[in-house]
């Protein structure tokens, strides 16, 4: 094999496994995560193709837009697919009308098929209320 070809060749490798994990981090890392406390008001599975759930969470407090206008303060969240407990979860608190805290992971970027958002529900936990 002459030079140039084997300097191509080597090229060519660092190339392709530069790009493969360069997509694998765009598909699977995550640079973020947390959680939010508030009460869900809206949940729903949705998508012509790629079926996701997706939720609204009402954090409290109210947030004026561009147009001046007042409106309550609520955080879009996806869930993955496969998430069946954490689907269940959600439905019980927003049946039951409880307070939840959402542990979540906010991915480098959104893709269609995976939901709306970049936040990405990993667990749901019950908020006790104190009745003082």
């Amino acid at each position: 094999m002459s030079k140039v070809k084997r300097i191509l060749l080597i090229v060519s490798i660092v190339v392709v496994l530069v790009g493969l994990v360069t997509g694998s981090v765009a598909l699977f890392g995550s640079y973020s995560s947390g959680s939010r406390v508030g009460k869900i008001v809206k949940f729903s599975r949705k998508g012509v193709i790629f079926k996701t759930y997706e939720g609204n969470l009402n954090v409290g407090g109210f947030a004026k837009d561009e147009d001046g206008d007042i409106s309550p303060s609520v955080w879009a969240f996806s869930v993955g697919r496969g998430e069946d407990e954490i689907v269940e979860a959600i439905d019980q608190a927003m049946d039951q009308g409880y307070s939840v805290k959402l542990h979540y992971k906010e991915m480098f970027f959104q893709f269609d098929w995976r939901g709306d958002t970049k936040y990405f529900i990993q667990k749901v936990e019950k908020v006790e209320e104190d009745n003082e």
